[in-house]
C-alpha cells in the first residue's frame, strides 16, 4: 500500500511540474478587462510564477512610436538603462528610431507577488487615459488591463491627465526544463498583424516546437492575435539584427474582443476572423471607441491633435515634456491627518517625526513626516519626479507653521536597518543585494538626467534608503536636493549630512555636481555588500569602511583579505569573485577627483553586467 501510495505522489507531483514547466498563451482575454484569477493564475494578467529562478535578466520589443522613438524616452518609459539599451540595440544614447522599429528591452524580471513575475515601471497618465489604451496603445500589449486595474487605487473612469501608474511589465523566467535544453532568456514579443508561430520562430532563430512548448500551445498553427504577446526561448541575448521595421494597419487602435470568447470553445471563429485580416474585429473595436468616447467625451481630447503635437516635438522637447509633468498630490486636512496616526501616538512612531498612518475607509497604510517651517522646496521637487526607485509623495498638509508630508509607506524601513538586522537566509542572497544597488543607482541615474533641470540629491546614505516589502529600494528625504547645475552649494548645516557620506570637493569647497551622489553610493555600495557601517573600527581605531578596505585592493591575496570584510553568508567562490567586482565599482566611485568618478550611467551598466554574470554562474551550477 505505501509502495502504490509513493508511486501516487511521484507521478501526481510529475504531472504537476509538467504542467507548471510552461506558460500558457493568454489568447484574445487579454483585450478584455473583466477577467479574475479567483481559480488561480491566469495569463490574462501575467506571466505565472514557474520559473527556475524568482528573479533573472529578461527582454521585451518595444515598437518605436512618437514620443517613444528615442533611446532616452523608450529608457524612461520601461525604466530600463539606456546605455544598456543602446548596447542591445547596437546603436548609440542619441538614436531617434523611425516610427515601428522594434527596440530590444532588457528588465530585471522578478516574481513580486507569489502568483506572478513581472518588471516594474511608472506611467504618468497623458490625455484621454483609460486603463485599456495604456496598456494596449502605449505600452502595445506589454502590459494588461486587469494587471493595470490591480497595480492601483483607481477606479476604471477616475483616470485623469497627470496621475501616475504603476506598470507591471510581463516577464517571466525559464523553468528547470527550459533551462536544461539550452534556453537562458525569456523574450516577450508583442504579436504583430499577420504574425505566426512558424515565422516568429524563424526570426528569432529558435525552433517552432520550442515556441510552441514555452507558450502552452498545441500545436505550430494556432492563431495569434495582435497586441497579445509570445515568449520566446532564447539560448543567448537577442541580436539587433532579429528585429525590423514594422509597418502596422493605417487603425492601430487595439480591438476589443468580447470577454466570454473562449480560445478553445471559438477556434473556428477566431481563425476565420484571422483568415480576414480581422477587419470584423477593427469594426467592432471603433464601434466601443465610439461609445466610450461618448461616455468620456467631457474629459477627452482628439488624439489626432496629440500626435500631431507628439511628431513636432525634438528629443529635448520630449525629454523636458517627460521631466515637467505635474503629479497630483493630495492635500490633506490636518484632521485626517491626525486621525490617521492617532494623534501622532508613539505606537504609530516609525522614527524620529516620521509616523506611520491609516488613512480612508480602505485602511491604506503611509508614512506622514512632520517638518517644522516651510516644506514647499520638497514638495514641489516631489510633485516633478516620476520614477519607480524615488518615493512618492501622495499628499501633504500645513499646519500651525509645520508641514506634514505624506509618503508611500515601506515596510522593510531603511536599508541600514534592515542590513543591520538578523535576517532568513534568503534574505542574505547575494542577488538581492545586487538587485537593492540596482534600484539605487536608477533611481540617481534618473534624477542626474531625465528631470529638467537635473537634481543631485546631496544626501544618499543607507538611512535615506528605503525598502518595500518586496526589498525593493527608493530614495527618500530631499530636502539637501539642488540643481546639479550649481556649482556652489547653497549653505546648508554639515553636521545635517552624514559626513562618512560626503564628497571631498563638498566638504571643502561646497561644490555639488552629481558626482557628489556618485560618491556617496560607493559608500552605500560597500556597506550592501559587507552589512557593515560606513564607519569601522578595525583594531580598535575608528576608521571610514573604504579607507580599510582600499589598502587590499591590487595587492597579493586582495581576494582573500577582502573577503574578510565581505558578509560572511557569501560563502561560495562565485559569491567571493562577484562581491570582489562589487567591491572595486564602490571604490571606483570613491576616488578623489570628481571627474574621475563614473556617471550614474555607467555605475547601472556596470551593475547589469555583474548581475548578469553571477546569475549565469549560479543557472550554470544549477544545471
Amino acid at each position: 500500500m505505501n509502495h502504490v501510495a509513493f508511486l501516487f505522489t511521484i507521478t501526481f507531483f510529475l504531472l504537476c511540474f509538467d504542467c507548471k514547466a510552461q506558460q500558457n498563451y493568454s489568447g484574445n482575454s487579454v483585450l478584455s478587462c473583466k477577467n479574475d484569477d479567483k481559480m488561480g493564475p491566469s495569463p490574462s494578467f501575467l506571466y505565472t510564477c514557474n520559473g527556475l529562478n524568482k528573479s533573472c535578466m529578461a527582454f521585451l520589443i518595444f515598437k518605436s512610436r512618437p514620443p517613444f522613438n528615442t533611446i532616452l524616452t523608450v529608457s524612461n518609459l520601461t525604466s530600463s538603462n539606456p546605455e544598456e539599451l543602446a548596447r542591445i540595440n547596437d546603436v548609440t544614447v542619441f538614436t531617434e528610431f523611425p516610427t515601428g522599429k522594434e527596440v530590444i528591452v532588457p528588465m530585471n524580471c522578478s516574481c513580486l507577488s507569489r502568483d506572478y513575475y513581472q518588471a516594474e515601471t511608472e506611467y504618468v497618465l497623458g490625455q484621454s487615459p483609460t486603463y485599456f489604451t495604456v496598456a494596449n496603445t502605449t505600452f502595445q500589449g506589454l502590459t494588461t488591463c486587469d494587471s493595470l486595474m490591480r497595480a492601483n487605487p483607481y477606479g476604471e473612469f477616475d483616470l485623469l491627465p497627470g496621475m501616475e501608474l504603476h506598470v507591471p511589465l510581463r516577464c517571466a523566467c525559464p523553468t528547470m526544463h527550459q533551462v536544461t535544453n539550452g534556453t537562458k532568456y525569456l523574450l516577450t514579443y508583442s504579436v504583430n498583424w499577420h504574425d505566426n508561430i512558424t515565422s516568429i520562430a524563424t526570426r528569432f532563430n529558435v525552433a517552432a516546437g520550442n515556441l510552441v512548448d514555452a507558450n502552452g500551445f498545441n500545436t505550430p498553427t494556432e492563431t495569434l492575435f495582435p497586441f497579445t504577446t509570445v515568449l520566446i526561448p532564447l539560448p543567448s541575448e537577442p541580436l539587433s539584427s532579429m528585429t525590423k521595421v514594422v509597418s502596422d494597419p493605417p487603425d492601430m487602435s487595439p480591438p476589443l474582443i468580447w470577454s466570454s470568447m473562449k480560445r478553445k470553445s471559438k477556434r473556428k471563429f477566431h481563425t476565420a476572423i484571422a483568415t480576414t485580416g480581422g477587419s470584423i474585429v477593427v469594426l467592432c473595436a471603433v464601434f466601443y471607441g465610439g461609445f466610450l468616447f461618448r461616455k468620456r467625451s467631457a474629459r477627452f481630447v482628439k488624439r489626432g491633435e496629440e500626435g500631431e503635437k507628439a511628431k513636432s516635438l525634438s528629443s529635448d522637447d520630449i525629454r523636458g515634456e517627460i521631466a515637467i509633468i505635474q503629479h497630483h498630490s493630495k492635500v490633506f486636512e490636518f484632521k485626517e491627518i491626525k486621525k490617521a496616526t492617532k494623534k501622532f501616538s508613539s505606537k504609530n512612531r516609525i522614527k524620529g517625526s516620521v509616523f506611520r498612518g491609516v488613512f480612508g475607509n480602505d485602511k491604506n497604510i503611509l508614512a506622514v513626516k512632520k517638518m517644522r517651517g516651510d516644506a514647499s522646496k520638497e514638495v514641489n521637487l516631489l510633485k516633478r519626479i516620476n520614477h519607480f526607485n524615488l518615493i512618492k509623495l501622495q499628499g501633504y498638509c500645513e499646519n500651525d507653521a509645520c508641514s506634514y508630508l505624506v509618503y508611500e509607506y515601506m515596510e522593510n524601513g531603511s536599508l541600514r536597518e534592515w542590513l543591520s538586522k538578523n535576517r532568513t537566509t534568503e534574505d542574505q542572497i547575494l542577488a538581492k543585494r545586487i538587485l537593492i544597488a540596482l534600484d539605487i543607482a536608477n533611481g540617481l541615474q534618473y534624477l542626474h538626467n531625465f528631470t529638467e533641470p537635473s537634481y543631485v540629491h546631496k544626501n544618499i546614505n543607507s538611512g535615506n534608503i528605503l525598502l518595500n516589502k518586496d526589498l525593493r529600494a527608493k530614495i527618500a528625504n530631499f530636502a539637501f536636493a539642488e540643481e546639479s547645475e550649481r556649482k556652489i552649494t547653497s549653505s546648508c548645516a554639515l553636521s545635517d549630512v552624514e559626513r562618512g557620506y560626503i564628497s571631498p570637493e563638498y566638504l571643502e569647497a561646497g561644490i555639488v555636481t552629481t558626482k557628489v551622489d556618485v560618491y556617496a553610493f560607493g559608500v552605500v555600495l560597500l556597506e550592501l555588500i559587507t552589512s557593515k557601517d560606513f564607519v569601522t573600527i578595525p583594531e580598535e581605531r575608528e576608521a571610514m569602511l573604504h579607507v580599510v578596505i582600499v589598502n587590499f585592493i591590487g595587492k597579493e591575496n586582495e581576494e582573500e583579505k577582502v573577503s574578510m570584510f565581505v558578509d560572511p553568508s557569501f560563502t561560495g567562490n562565485n559569491e567571493k569573485v562577484c562581491a570582489l567586482q562589487l567591491v572595486k565599482l564602490g571604490l571606483t566611485c570613491l576616488i578623489q577627483q570628481p571627474e574621475e568618478r563614473p556617471t550614474m550611467v555607467q555605475v547601472v551598466s556596470s551593475l547589469l553586467k555583474i548581475y548578469v554574470s553571477y546569475m549565469d554562474k549560479i543557472k550554470n551550477i544549477s544545471a
